[in-house]
């Protein structure tokens, strides 16, 4: 696939890698706090409400990070 640097990740792509990413991290987080208090109902409960919490940051962090052009380089000039 050619790109350049004027592609851009559609809000799918962006909402797409923020709940894959939080998925992991919820489970992560429900895992943790699990382990450390032992009570399995409190760390469900935490992972899913920060964790949703989280993935709307994130979503709003990547599309932010969208419109800048910032630390990008344009394929064609590094060839």
């Amino acid at each position: 696939m050619n790109y350049n640097h004027y592609t851009r990740d559609t809000h799918a792509r962006s909402w797409v890698k923020s709940l894959t990413w939080r998925l992991i991290a919820t489970a992560v987080t429900i895992v943790g706090v699990g382990i450390a208090t032992g009570d399995w109902a409190l760390a469900g409960s935490v992972g899913v409400v920060v964790n949703l919490i989280k993935a709307v940051l994130y979503y709003a962090h990547e599309r932010l990070w969208e419109q800048t052009h910032w630390g990008r380089k344009n394929i064609q000039e590094e060839k």
